[in-house]
């Protein structure tokens, strides 16, 4: 029986070791996963679109046809008030090119579709922007 212990002794410490590592690896997982959570790659440019608006209450409604599940684009055309003729596009433009907190957002946004849009809102010196990015690079 005593050589029993002396197995189970060591067998113990093992488990110890192990168990440490598993939570090694455990934190390691968990820190690639919050970096992970963003899932944007850095980016230098993107493919951006906004909808101007001087006043709140236009934005709002600008905002209620985008969530009824009009294009982007139509709604842009409607609403804003800027001078792009495009449906809103401002092309591609590289990072430190834009107002700070108008970049601030664009770039925390995922590429989608006029069809599709997953949009952003900012207030700037010009008004109200909601925006959204079609392409990152």
């Amino acid at each position: 029986m005593a050589g029993n212990k002396n197995k189970t002794a060591p067998a113990k410490k093992d488990t110890k070791d192990t168990t440490k590592t598993k939570d090694t690896k455990e934190k390691s997982k968990a820190t690639k996963g919050d970096k992970s959570d963003t899932k944007l790659k850095p980016a230098t440019a993107i493919n951006v679109r906004h909808i101007l608006c001087e006043k709140h209450s236009k934005k709002e409604e600008a905002l209620k046809k985008l969530q009824e599940g009009d294009k982007f684009d139509e709604v842009a055309r409607e609403f804003s008030e800027d001078k792009a003729r495009q449906g809103g596009s401002l092309g591609w433009k590289t990072r430190g090119s834009l107002m700070a907190e108008f970049e601030e957002v664009a770039y925390t946004l995922e590429p989608s579709t006029t069809g599709n849009p997953k949009w952003g809102e900012v207030k700037t010196k010009e008004g109200y922007h909601i925006l959204m990015v079609e392409g990152r690079r």
